[in-house]
């Protein structure tokens, strides 16, 4: 593959993909399954999309950040005070997330899960903890909450729950557009 191929799917692109590349996968791979990955890499929906601007507050859809890396990924592209929501998981290590949510997370939102392990790794970090039962209901929470002042409310589980993306991608944006 020639650094052309990989230039013309822009940084965000390129990055994005290789935060979401297992590295067991990544080692199995072969040159054309590589090509493959990042050819098909415009269609990717639900990664760091934009879905709307409300009162001042812009929601990004990242439902498709489904490990730590990309998570973190998305967490250090965007610019601003975050509201990060996100799917607890007691097997998700997050040490690896902490230094961007110092910097940037004003709020973390745990939707249908405890928040115990988020309140564990993120106590000194971040001021604002708080669950959700739903996504409609965080995106809910975020949007009136006075707690913190953000200027985006990013959606990016930082694991995989079972779901499939586009369920939680679109229930992300319906949650929105409902405000």
């Amino acid at each position: 593959m020639n650094i052309e191929t990989l230039s013309k799917q822009g940084r965000e692109r390129v990055h994005s993909g290789l935060a979401g590349i297992d590295s067991t996968k990544l080692k199995a791979m072969r040159n054309e399954s590589l090509r493959d990955c990042f050819r098909r890499m415009n269609d990717i929906r639900y990664r760091l999309e934009p879905v709307a601007r409300i009162h001042g507050k812009e929601f990004v859809n990242d439902a498709a950040a489904r490990n730590v890396n990309s998570t973190w990924y998305s967490l250090e592209s965007l610019e601003g005070g975050l509201i990060w929501i996100t799917t607890p998981s007691a097997e998700t290590e997050y040490s690896r997330l902490k230094p961007a949510a110092r910097r940037k997370v004003r709020m973390i939102i745990a939707v249908g899960g405890s928040s115990d392990k988020l309140k564990e790794a993120f106590a000194d970090s971040v001021a604002v903890i708080d669950e959700c039962p739903s996504i409609k209901e965080a995106v809910a929470h975020a949007f009136y909450s006075d707690a913190v002042e953000a200027a985006k409310v990013v959606y990016s589980p930082a694991c995989d729950n079972g779901l499939p993306t586009t369920v939680l991608g679109e229930e992300f944006r319906y949650a929105v557009n409902e405000l």
